[in-house]
């Protein structure tokens, strides 16, 4: 019989029990994006976690992580995940049932739109609510052309310690719109800054003629997964953000280009990025540059 049990915080054991059923997941569905020791990722920090397990089993067989906090509308945001070797046993629909009887409508992510998740989230009567795609592009096969900014503008790369707070302006005011990004605070620039991953040099600024920051490109590049793009390291488009006193000029584009020229510099074979499925001039764009849509992450709500 499976128990579940809600804890507030993982201790040590916990951790390393949540740590080894993410680790299964990725082997069989390429995600998450979870590492051997250290920290788990980021999505699965603070809240509350769901943990279930059979009767006499040494490893969890299911678990959810709830976002209490939620998004920058203040929607709770869950991740539900099931052991590869347990699915099909009505584990998943047992840690969905105490989950929506505990949260507040909460938003559940499916990574990978997997067909499995959407007839569960049919029984329950979810509706889905965003997708989030993930493209891809070939940095050997695709034309990425020296980036043109409009006249007035030029591009430099991030200075640490001097241009957290206009990048977080611009940030500020490109994404008011968006779940996640639009909470990010020079706070968190400043913690991301601490990441073995960060590198100033692929984070491309764009400034008018007084100096003031009109637009950004923040690339990063990913550790080679072996459950996942072929198992070599890829670029990310991570975040390109332009002021909206400045669209309309091709900015966004030409902010892309010198990233992903940077990213093609360094080696990296793919490069990927994440863009919501309803931001039709986005995905115009990133596919007039070689990227394809090659996974979609759903989530789902109550309606």
């Amino acid at each position: 019989m499976l128990k579940l049990v809600w804890v507030d915080e993982l201790d040590l054991a916990r951790t390393e029990e949540v740590r080894r059923l993410l680790l299964a997941a990725r082997e069989s569905d390429g995600r998450p994006q979870v590492r051997q020791a250290g920290p788990l990722p980021e999505e699965f920090h603070g809240g509350r976690h769901l943990l279930g397990q059979l009767d006499g089993a040494a490893d969890l067989v299911g678990y959810a992580h709830l976002d209490t906090a939620g998004d920058a509308f203040g929607r709770q945001v869950a991740e539900l995940l099931v052991h590869p070797a347990h699915r099909g046993r009505g584990h998943g629909a047992a840690l969905l049932e105490e989950l929506l009887r505990a949260a507040s409508v909460p938003r559940v992510w499916s990574h990978g739109d997997h067909p499995a998740a959407a007839a569960l989230a049919k029984r329950f009567g979810l509706n889905r609510a965003r997708e989030l795609l993930v493209m891809r592009a070939s940095a050997a096969e695709a034309d990425w052309p020296e980036p043109k900014p409009s006249q007035g503008l030029r591009l430099r790369t991030f200075v640490p310690g001097e241009d957290e707070q206009g990048v977080i302006d611009v940030n500020a005011r490109a994404f008011d719109w968006h779940p996640e990004q639009s909470a990010f605070g020079v706070a968190d620039l400043r913690r991301a800054e601490q990441e073995d991953w960060f590198d100033p040099q692929g984070f491309f600024l764009a400034e008018n003629e007084s100096g003031r920051i009109v637009g950004f490109h923040w690339t990063k590049v990913h550790d080679a997964n072996p459950d996942r793009f072929g198992g070599e390291p890829v670029g990310e488009v991570y975040v390109v953000g332009v002021d909206p006193s400045a669209q309309g000029g091709g900015l966004g584009k030409a902010l892309t280009l010198a990233g992903l020229r940077h990213l093609r510099a360094l080696g990296l074979r793919q490069v990927i990025l994440y863009v919501e499925g309803d931001n039709a001039p986005a995905v115009a764009v990133y596919r007039g540059l070689g990227f394809e849509t090659v996974e979609t992450d759903v989530q789902y709500a109550a309606p």
